[in-house]
């Protein structure tokens, strides 16, 4: 009896291990099977994602394109250019840069414009500039680089190029006779920077003219009535500045000029 109760109790164990080992084997399994269903299912629903987002992106892309052989094929006005453009991909701001528009040049405008910008055709190719830059008739070229300073006025400078803009502006606009060189700070202490002396409509068309003439005369940037126009972001046109808190801290009443 002895025997048999012993043999009994110790093939219970055993029964009860192959049971749980069977059970947890079963659960580790469903478990498995439940989690490759998941990622699967998971996987399928990125791809399908993926897929629709490509196909919207495509026609989205057929779309635009269509537009805008339609606004080329459509364009009929001619405008000139009143200053030196980038050229755009397109009207957003990261749109790769693709060149430089001339200024006095006449180009189609197709009319459509975006984010600033206004879309023109060159060489039967859509492409974007900054707005505000374009006349109807073609802009006056108004004042050279010839001529001859007569009013008697000088400079002292630490560049050639100074002297250059100083006797063009002279040449131009003999009224103007106060000029400032050297200063103790900044590019005036450079040598390298000239104020010209002058306000109101006078100095906005020296200002401008510097502009359309800045590389013959060695010009990085240009200051006047609270606006910057350089070189760098020559694109852009002129920029507003912030307040400084006085007329000439804000360049109102002369223009100033830093050459490289």
């Amino acid at each position: 009896m002895s025997a048999v109760s012993l043999g009994v109790l110790t093939a219970t164990p055993q029964a009860d291990e192959f049971l749980a080992a069977s059970s947890s084997s079963g659960a580790s399994a469903l478990s498995s099977t439940v989690t490759r269903d998941d990622i699967v299912s998971r996987s399928e629903s990125r791809v399908l994602a993926a897929q629709v987002a490509k196909r919207e992106a495509k026609q989205e892309k057929k779309q635009e394109n269509k537009a805008t052989r339609k606004a080329i094929k459509r364009a009929d006005t001619k405008m000139w250019t009143t200053a030196e453009l980038n050229l755009w991909s397109g009207p957003e701001k990261k749109a790769d840069k693709i060149g430089v528009l001339d200024g006095l040049e006449k180009v189609l405008v197709t009319g459509r414009k975006d984010n600033g910008r206004i879309e023109v055709v060159v060489n039967q190719q859509a492409r974007w500039v900054s707005a505000g830059y374009f006349a109807e008739k073609k802009p006056e070229t108004g004042p050279s680089l010839s001529g001859t300073c007569a009013n008697g006025s000088a400079i002292d400078a630490g560049r050639a190029s100074l002297y250059e803009i100083h006797d063009v502006v002279c040449a131009n606009w003999p009224e103007i006779t106060a000029y400032g060189t050297w200063r103790g700070d900044g590019e005036h202490g450079e040598g390298r920077a000239i104020d010209i002396m002058i306000s109101g409509e006078t100095g906005w068309a020296v200002a401008d003219f510097l502009r359309a003439n800045y590389s013959a005369l060695g010009i990085e940037y240009i200051i006047f009535s609270q606006n910057i126009w350089s070189v760098e972001r020559g694109g852009e046109g002129w920029r507003s500045m912030s307040d400084r808190g006085s007329t000439t801290a804000n360049h109102y009443d002369h223009v100033h000029v830093t050459v490289y």
